[in-house]
């Protein structure tokens, strides 16, 4: 089993936008030196509580404090951008960093409606047209547009022989579908929606074309996991990232709160069956706990990699929760 991990840079309560992103950082190297496979980085817009809004400078400078690990986008939102200047980028990534780069993308409108307005480069374009641009993002990173293309003469640089590999991030079985007819990896976000996780990894593995990409399907599930030696020191770190969800549901302001600000708050029976749903979005627990779900959850998806999210308040007990997992797992 593979481990890899999926960083939202949130800030916690108390702290900047700055001491977030060297919180990412330094978990980028951490979780290197532990083994795992892969550190991606996600993109949010007008929130105060997350702050990765450009993942490809962030990924450049992950990949500059770090040696081996994949360094990667979960993802960039590709329905806001020219699939031109994302293959440009992609290509630029891979030049400085060869064979470590993976670029995901997402089909989220990354906020508001005003947030994607102000993002987007066609106030007419909508997001039927992904399918579309994912084929031309492919075609511009190799070169392989068909003739009729209205682009075909465009080429994207700086032209380097190895690209990046695509992955398609996904809740359902269309998106599933979509990544298969392209040949492109597929990351399903339990984190996000567990319940279409089987059918949509299926379909994914039944209708998979090799392509330029890829020549064997390859699949990765995303997944929130708190680990700690005890239950109950699990837990107590777990309330935190409860919190965080529940205020995200709600609309709330995004930054992760302290366990003793929590506390000092009861919440009402609708925010408890709120958390209790959202915690099928979640492991949490002793490593050995931790791991027998995460063997039971590959049986059921048939993958070999997990991504890891870990939202919690104190960052040292995140680390911990990393290195916990790594030794017990890798």
């Amino acid at each position: 089993m593979k481990l890899s991990v999926l960083d939202q840079s949130p800030i916690a309560m108390g702290e900047t936008p700055e001491t977030a992103l060297q919180h990412t950082l330094e978990l980028a190297k951490w979780t290197e030196k532990l083994g795992y496979h892969r550190y991606w980085v996600a993109e949010h817009h007008n929130t105060n509580g997350l702050a990765i809004s450009a993942p490809e400078i962030v990924m450049t400078r992950i990949a500059s404090v770090t040696s081996r690990i994949r360094v990667g986008s979960g993802g960039i939102l590709l329905p806001q951008y020219s699939a031109y200047k994302v293959a440009e980028i992609a290509k630029t990534l891979a030049a400085f960093f060869p064979n470590r780069i993976d670029i995901g993308i997402g089909n989220s409108p990354g906020g508001s409606p005003e947030t994607r307005a102000a993002l987007i480069d066609n106030p007419d374009r909508n997001s039927t047209e992904f399918p579309r641009q994912i084929a031309d993002l492919q075609g511009f990173l190799h070169n392989s547009l068909s003739r009729d293309h209205d682009f075909r003469l465009v080429k994207a640089g700086p032209r380097i022989e190895r690209v990046p590999p695509l992955w398609m991030l996904g809740l359902s079985e269309r998106s599933a579908k979509h990544a298969a007819k392209l040949g492109t990896g597929f990351v399903f976000g339990h984190f996000i929606y567990p319940g279409n996780g089987v059918k949509a990894l299926q379909a994914y593995q039944d209708n998979f074309s090799p392509s330029f990409i890829m020549k064997e399907p390859e699949s990765v599930v995303c997944i929130f996991i708190v680990c700690a030696e005890t239950e109950e020191e699990a837990e107590e770190h777990a309330i935190t990232q409860d919190k965080w969800l529940l205020n995200v549901s709600k609309g709330l302001g995004t930054k992760v709160a302290a366990i003793e600000d929590i506390r000092r708050h009861r919440l009402s029976q609708e925010d408890r069956e709120i958390i209790r749903e959202n915690r099928k979005r979640c492991i949490i627990g002793t490593p050995e706990s931790v791991k027998q779900q995460l063997l039971e959850l590959q049986e059921k998806y048939q993958t070999n990699e997990f991504m890891v999210i870990n939202n919690i308040f104190d960052f040292e007990a995140k680390k911990k929760s990393y290195r916990l997992l790594a030794e017990i797992i890798l």
